[in-house]
């Protein structure tokens, strides 16, 4: 409901306005190294502290990649650490947790962050462990011109829907492969969570690490996966966020589950056409098995800042980043988020994800054992979408793959 609430609050009307906020970095002559995912968001907030805070720092870097969440432990676990700050979300935030590689806020927020709003302080039993400027979550992306060709008057709400839209516009010969979604490595597992959710289920037993896919909703959470499949392009399991984003800009697909971040990119007048953007809507995404819930997951991103670094380097970080987060930096960049900080006014890009919300998608769970079900699904589906296991087989290898890691993690017996 926390996560639910702050994407909603963040997508609303307007938020009040402020004046900026200037810019104190904290101790001079520290080493400032900041690690984050590569997308318009996070290239903002970075670009931005560094723009204030270089000519303080002995050194400033900042590393934007696409497998932040595949290496950030092993880079963070030596002393000192590689980064003073790591770039998170839900899942990442607890991954670092579990193994304690991340240090409380609480003095640095009470000394720098009079100008955060509650909401942005992510507080896991009593200690602020991440300072939150985002919200995020998937969603549907449809070209209205492309659904108008095919003779389809609305907007698909359900997987039905789309797969019907779909084999009409490859039937019309528009399109033959009309389907674009994440669906790499840790994309996989993220869908198959999706769906899952989109069916009514719980990752785990109540109260409990016990696993709770194999079962009937998994065998649905698979089939609705599959379905979508059928008419995704025929590379889809090595798409991630770049190469969705680029067959829609190249105007090559006409319906999309991707990340509400991609919207201001996708929207905008680079890369791509008039056609694509101004016929591209941003909806919610959509529910499955005649249920209400949108195939989707609510997250939020934020920074933390690394245990394994000296206090004054864990200061300056902190002090640059957490004054990047003011409303002269989201004006101008007010479409590459949805942003949590004072000064955003929401524009098309965040009609998406807004939809989502309203709609009662799901928080991306933050419990420690999450990441262990996350990894199990994103190794394991594949066998079933590429035909050489049943949905029955691939659960069951997704069941015994995470049971395994718990034990491992401590978390089952």
């Amino acid at each position: 409901m926390y996560l639910k609430k702050l994407v909603i609050a963040a997508t609303a009307a307007a938020l009040m306005g402020s004046t900026a906020y200037a810019s104190n970095c904290g101790p001079e002559g520290q080493s400032i190294r900041i690690l984050g995912s590569d997308f318009p968001a996070i290239q903002a907030v970075t670009a931005q502290a560094k723009a204030d805070c270089e000519a303080s720092a002995s050194e400033f870097t900042v590393t934007l990649r696409d497998d932040t969440r595949d290496m950030m432990n092993q880079a963070q676990t030596p002393n000192p650490a590689q980064y003073t700050s790591v770039v998170v979300a839900n899942s990442t935030l607890t991954q670092l947790m579990n193994d304690g590689l991340v240090r409380p806020l609480d003095d640095l927020v009470e000394k720098y962050g009079a100008h955060i709003n509650k909401n942005q302080l992510i507080t896991i039993e009593g200690n602020v462990m991440a300072v939150a400027f985002m919200a995020n979550s998937q969603h549907l992306y449809a070209r209205t011109d492309i659904l108008e060709q095919a003779g389809i008057a609305e907007i698909p709400t359900s997987v039905d829907e789309i797969v019907a839209a779909a084999e009409a516009i490859r039937a019309a010969g528009i399109m033959e492969h009309p389907i674009v979604i994440n669906a790499t490595g840790w994309n996989l597992g993220e869908l198959f969570n999706l769906f899952f959710f989109a069916h009514g289920g719980e990752l785990f037993m109540p109260g409990s690490a016990q696993p709770n896919v194999n079962n009937e909703i998994g065998v649905a959470a698979l089939n609705s996966i599959k379905a979508l499949s059928e008419y995704a392009h025929p590379d889809y399991l090595s798409h991630a966020s770049n190469e969705t984003q680029g067959l829609w800009e190249a105007g090559q697909a006409a319906l999309g589950i991707m990340w509400g971040s991609r919207g201001g990119a996708i929207l905008d007048d680079e890369g791509s056409s008039a056609e694509v953007t101004e016929n591209t809507v941003l909806a919610a995404s959509p529910t499955a098995g005649g249920g209400t819930i949108p195939a989707a997951t609510l997250w939020w991103d934020g920074f933390t800042i690394a245990t394994n670094i000296s206090d004054e380097e864990a200061e300056a970080t902190f002090a640059a980043l957490v004054g990047a987060l003011d409303a002269d930096m989201v004006a101008e960049h007010n479409d590459d988020a949805i942003w949590l900080i004072d000064g955003y006014k929401p524009g098309p890009a965040a009609a998406g994800v807004s939809a989502t919300a309203r709609g009662g998608a799901k928080p991306y769970p933050m419990i420690p054992y999450v990441n262990f079900m996350h990894n199990a699904a994103a190794a394991e589906v594949a066998d079933f979408l590429k035909g050489d296991e049943t949905a029955e087989q691939t659960l069951a290898d997704i069941e015994a793959a995470y049971v395994t890691a718990a034990k491992e993690g401590g978390f089952l017996q």
